[in-house]
């Protein structure tokens, strides 16, 4: 009994011995190899990124330059002040983003040449000189309504048929002596100097022909000579013509008190503004040379180009034909520090 156990378990043994272990199939072998390179290869990926998030990217430190102050290389000192970036609220000047832009107001009286001077200067591609903004009495109603108004025309917000926008190299409107500029000269003054805003003083020698011009406009304001229309500035001879046809009559009485008044205000806007950058023009000299037109354009730092206006003039000739009282206005002229005034000082 005892030895059939021990067979038994020798067979038991042997049996056990001699048993092999059942080879493994390849596919099985392969998918765990893949599982392991996978697992260790999202190991290593996820080291690296968090490695990478902690630098600095390209990318950001470009929009970061692109996004920084625009540089004024190779600008005098003297002249960053006039040098502007604008950031319109109301589009991106995009690519323009840093041409700078100078600021400038035209300054003046009523019927002296700035409608067609402004048309000159609009008629280069890169100014923007936005007209008579401050003939509206609400825009000028106190200094903060005029700095308001200021601050919107030169951060390019302010939308007008002259408006270039984007790439504007100049930017400034009109603005007549009696609009708030003598009555706050004080801080307009100081404004112009904080923000850099060129000052363009343009006046006419003659104030007789001036007064003409004025009297004439306002009575066409009523009479509307063009067909039931008032216009201040024609673009054919045909209208011009039928505007002229008016001649006005001269208060001789009150004459040579307006033409000192005129004259005064004038010379005390030049004096407000002699602190500012500034220039000085007078229509009658723009008219028989056009080539001073040019140290506009240099005045305000930018490129040369032909400058044109469609505008027709309306009163031309001898002053004798356009005033309907001519010889009183002679008479109280005559001998007089205005008695320049009746020549003829320009022709066309």
């Amino acid at each position: 009994m005892v030895e059939r156990m021990g067979d038994d378990l020798c067979l038991l043994g042997k049996d056990t011995l001699i048993a092999k272990t059942p080879k493994k199939s390849p596919l099985v072998s392969r998918m765990m190899l893949l599982v392991f390179a996978v697992s260790c290869g999202i190991y290593i990926f996820s080291v690296c990124l968090r490695q990478i998030s902690t630098r600095p990217r390209p990318k950001s430190m470009n929009l970061q330059l692109f996004e920084g102050p625009c540089r004024d290389s190779g600008v005098k000192q003297s002249e960053r002040l006039y040098l502007h970036y604008p950031k319109p609220e109301t589009y991106s000047r995009a690519e323009c983003a840093c041409n700078p832009v100078r600021f400038f107001a035209i300054l003046s009286m009523q019927r002296s040449g700035s409608g067609w001077f402004e048309t000159l200067l609009n008629s280069h591609i890169n100014v923007s000189s936005n007209g008579e903004i401050f003939s509206v009495k609400e825009r000028r109603s106190n200094v903060s309504t005029i700095f308001n108004t200021l601050d919107k025309v030169y951060n390019l917000d302010w939308v007008s048929s002259a408006s270039k926008n984007e790439c504007s190299a100049a930017v400034g409107f009109k603005w007549m002596l009696n609009q708030g500029l003598i009555q706050h000269h004080e801080e307009i003054v100081e404004y112009f100097k904080r923000r850099g805003v060129s000052a363009i003083f343009l006046f006419r020698r003659n104030l007789l022909r001036r007064m003409v011009s004025v009297l004439a406009n306002s009575y066409d304001r009523n009479a509307k000579l063009l067909n039931g229309t008032h216009k201040s500035h024609v673009h054919s001879p045909k209208e011009a013509e039928i505007l002229a046809s008016y001649k006005p009559t001269i208060d001789t009485k009150l004459l040579l008190l307006n033409l000192k008044n005129e004259q005064n205000m004038s010379t005390r806007a030049m004096e407000y503004f002699k602190s500012t950058n500034h220039i000085v023009l007078y229509y009658e000299d723009l008219v028989h040379n056009r080539s001073k037109l040019s140290n506009v354009l240099k005045f305000l730092r930018i490129p040369r180009m032909k400058l044109k206006s469609r505008q027709v003039k309306i009163h031309k000739g001898s002053l004798s034909e356009q005033i309907g009282n001519w010889d009183e206005v002679h008479k109280t002229l005559n001998g007089t520090q205005y008695e320049s005034f009746l020549e003829e000082d320009y022709k066309f």
